[in-house]
């Protein structure tokens, strides 16, 4: 499969005025399925909150299923970061497909947004919020005054965001380098 069979761009006349039948829509939805940059990033979205949930489940042995399954689904920070592993797969499989032109560029740099934000903007809030909880609470029993805790939203640390990077790397390069093997001996006599 070439480049162009997987990434052709979208248009008003594909998504609303498409007169073919059902099975050529169709078609162009699964094609989905086939695009290494979808794959990459799926797969490592979901490799990262799978690590999430063996690693809760080897440090905390009395976790049930309806835990395991928020971990898996919305659970964020901890090891690894899904948020990098999802911006890195992307870059990558981008860089690896299409070269390092502008789509590779923007990419690059949004994700650059997106770890910056996991590393401060997130744990900051998560350790103010902890910080504020814990103050509520002591002014709470000291002076019998009603107090609601706030969200504890997590961050990450830095070794978080690096293992995530590094399983977003690595699977996007596992995933293209199958799609771009599979391409080029397709394309052999």
């Amino acid at each position: 499969m070439t480049t162009a069979e997987y990434s052709a761009p979208l248009t008003i006349d594909r998504l609303f005025l498409h007169t073919s039948s059902v099975s050529t829509d169709t078609r162009h939805f699964l094609s989905l399925f086939q695009n290494p940059v979808f794959l990459s990033g799926a797969w490592s979205l979901f490799a990262a909150q799978v690590l999430k949930a063996i690693i809760t489940l080897l440090k905390r042995r009395n976790v049930n299923a309806r835990e395991i399954a928020f971990i898996m689904l919305w659970k964020t920070g901890g090891m690894p970061s899904s948020h990098s592993a999802l911006v890195v797969s992307l870059s990558t499989s981008i860089a690896l497909t299409e070269g390092f032109d502008s789509l590779f560029i923007v990419s690059f740099f949004l994700g650059l947004i997106v770890i910056r934000d996991a590393l401060g903007v997130r744990r900051s809030a998560g350790l103010q919020s902890r910080a504020l909880n814990l103050l509520g609470t002591k002014v709470s029993e000291h002076m019998g005054v009603p107090f609601a805790p706030v969200k504890e939203i997590h961050g990450h640390k830095w070794q978080e965001v690096l293992a995530g990077a590094l399983l977003g790397l690595i699977v996007s390069i596992v995933i293209c380098d199958r799609q771009i093997a599979a391409a080029v001996s397709a394309s052999m006599p």
